[in-house]
């Protein structure tokens, strides 16, 4: 199940955007990512300061960090509060992990959900993503042709440093014989569960083995060719940027035209407001 999430004066700030898609795994996929999108974007909104500052709370938690480059397509230079932003957003994905695990009514071993983030807050896009969904950009290239720009790295387990911490942690990867391009984690001596993705919320039975929940988050300066951000998941993130280029409409009718299952977008306007849809 996937859901969706967006929320204008984010942080009491006038000026800040909340956007997130969340898309659910397993059996209770569908409750887990329901939860997450409640309770995230307070979790997140509780660590700003009133100048996008990390507050940082009252409780010290020692929350688990990763120096690894996915090498995000970054532009501009970061503003001087990126790293208490960054903060925020560990210390949030962290306590929402937690809150999961220790939730007595939703089973979460075998279950789990992806989160792209985003963060709108005057020309700064600060994005945090967690597992397979995607951050596109919608710009105009130097003949002012509309075109689609990832943001974020798809953090699937055939990523070596992925793979390297998933393996140092005695999880296992591999694909299956009728899906020889999709890696797998599974279990050290179980053929299970076979999660398609190296980072999750949930997911607790592979915890111990490689799989963390610590999103990757990175920055973008808007530009006057910046037009908006597409959030997806990845059912439809394929198509997404082959045909983003031609207008939001075309993007919209790519959604609504999947009928086998249930796709979502959100797309945040860098021109004026942000706006979600979303189709089921």
């Amino acid at each position: 199940m996937m859901l969706a999430f967006h929320l204008q004066n984010f942080g009491s700030k006038d000026d800040t955007v909340f956007c997130g898609v969340f898309d659910g795994h397993g059996p209770n996929g569908h409750l887990v990512a329901k939860r997450v999108r409640d309770l995230l974007p307070v979790k997140l909104s509780a660590n700003l300061g009133r100048n996008g500052i990390a507050t940082g709370g009252t409780t010290s938690l020692r929350v688990e960090d990763t120096d690894d480059s996915l090498e995000n397509k970054e532009n501009g230079e970061r503003p001087e509060y990126f790293p208490a932003l960054r903060a925020s957003f560990l210390r949030a994905f962290y306590v929402m992990d937690r809150d999961l695990k220790l939730h007595r009514n939703i089973d979460c071993a075998f279950s789990g959900t992806t989160a792209v983030t985003v963060i709108k807050q005057g020309q700064n896009l600060i994005i945090g993503n967690l597992g397979d969904s995607r951050a596109v950009l919608g710009t105009r290239d130097e003949d002012n042709h509309l075109i689609a720009v990832q943001l974020t790295v798809d953090l699937k387990p055939s990523i070596p440093s992925e793979a390297e911490r998933i393996r140092q942690r005695r999880g296992r990867i591999f694909s299956l014989p009728d899906e020889p391009n999709v890696a797998r984690v599974w279990l050290p001596t179980f053929n299970s569960p076979g999660l398609a993705m190296a980072r999750s919320f949930g997911d607790f039975c592979l915890k111990n083995y490689g799989i963390i929940s610590i999103p990757d988050v990175s920055y973008h300066r808007i530009t006057e060719k910046d037009e908006f951000v597409v959030l997806a998941t990845d059912g439809v993130s394929t198509d997404l940027q082959k045909h983003l280029c031609s207008c939001i409409s075309v993007v919209l009718d790519i959604v609504k035209s999947y009928d086998t299952f249930c796709y979502i977008i959100v797309w945040v306007s860098l021109m004026n407001v942000g706006m979600g849809c979303t189709f089921e």
